[in-house]
Formats: C-alpha cells, structure tokens, sequence
C-alpha cells in the first residue's frame, strides 16, 4: 500500500488487489445468460462457439452475437471488435486453408 500526502490528508492505495478481479467476474456474470451457444470467460477474453452445419446454426450464432452488443451497450462495456476474431474448422468448409 502506497500514501500520498495531499495538504493535510494521507490518501491510500492498495496494490495487486484480489477484490478488482473478483467485482470484474461479478460485473460480467450475467453475460451468458441469454446466449444459446457455449461460451469461454477468463479473465477480459469472451469466447462464443458453435458448430455451424445450417443456414439455421449461422443464425442462431449471429442473433447470439447481437446479444452480446445488446449486453455490452447496455453496461456500457463495448467490446474491442480490433480484437474479435472468427475461426473456421473443418475438412470440408471453403473458409479454411
């Protein structure tokens, strides 16, 4: 923990916090509640996945990723789309190389 002396007053910070973490979890708990598809939390990294064999599976992944914004917006904590990514697998799917 660090003071600082302003005028007359100590202020205090505390370093290396557990309770950061731990309200950050707490803030984004809900997140996968109104998602159809499996989803990874660690930390900030949010991972939503799903097989895709229809036009029907890409639409339920698109409305799942409309809801995701929908949540974001309304917590005012916007995704960084700089660091969104798709990955294609597949033996057969022309997206992979």
């Amino acid at each position: 923990m660090d003071s600082i002396l302003i005028g007359n007053v100590y202020l205090s910070v505390f370093h290396r916090s557990v309770l950061g973490p731990l309200l950050f979890l707490v803030y984004i708990n809900d997140l996968d509640e109104c998602i159809a598809n499996k989803m990874l939390k660690f930390a900030d990294d949010t991972k939503i996945y799903h097989i895709v064999n229809s036009t029907k599976d890409c639409e339920i992944l698109q409305t799942d990723l409309h809801k995701l914004v929908a949540w974001s917006t309304g917590w005012q904590m916007l995704f960084n789309t700089e660091k969104c990514k798709v990955m294609h697998f597949g033996f057969n799917n022309p997206q992979t190389e």
